[in-house]
């Protein structure tokens, strides 16, 4: 049996609502596109034809990894969780070295984005920052080196 991958129900909401767009929007959408190039003749030399085989089977690729993940997913309700205490789909805030602020969201594997500051629960960071509370200090090994961090704010929604 495939293994149990963590995600928030937000991140897993996401995820579905990707697979119906891919199958009902885009797939249509590429399925005319075909169409279309293939109404120009010669399949062998139609640029606008392979271009669009080729996309359709990326969004068939994805669309299998989605519905992989979607299999796999052991969706987590946080709205349901609280406490002190950092724990999977917690808010931490934190305060750095630098006096920088940031807060950053313990979440699964597939919904982490460090760009929305969404951190996978397997990051060095959010291993550190595990079980953890408020005024605990932490020091994480990055890539490029080691960062203190203090916790001001752990919580839920």
């Amino acid at each position: 049996m495939a293994e149990k991958c963590p995600i928030t129900l937000d991140g897993f909401e996401r995820i579905k609502a990707e697979v119906h767009d891919l199958k009902t929007n885009q797939r249509n959408a590429i399925s005319k596109e075909i169409a279309t190039a293939r109404e120009h003749g010669d399949l062998k030399e139609n640029a606008e034809y392979h271009a669009a085989r080729e996309k359709q089977s990326f969004l068939e690729g994805r669309v299998i990894d989605l519905e992989d993940k979607i299999a796999r997913a052991e969706v987590i309700d946080t709205s349901k969780l609280a406490g002190s205490k950092v724990k999977f789909g917690a808010y931490v805030k934190l305060v750095d070295d630098d006096d920088k602020e940031v807060t950053y969201r313990i979440v699964g594997d597939y919904e982490a984005d460090i760009g929305k500051n969404l951190i996978s629960f397997a990051s060095p960071l959010a291993r550190a920052l595990m079980g953890k509370e408020v005024g605990d200090d932490v020091e994480v090994t990055t890539p490029r080196g080691s960062k203190g961090y203090e916790i001001i704010e752990v919580k839920f929604s």
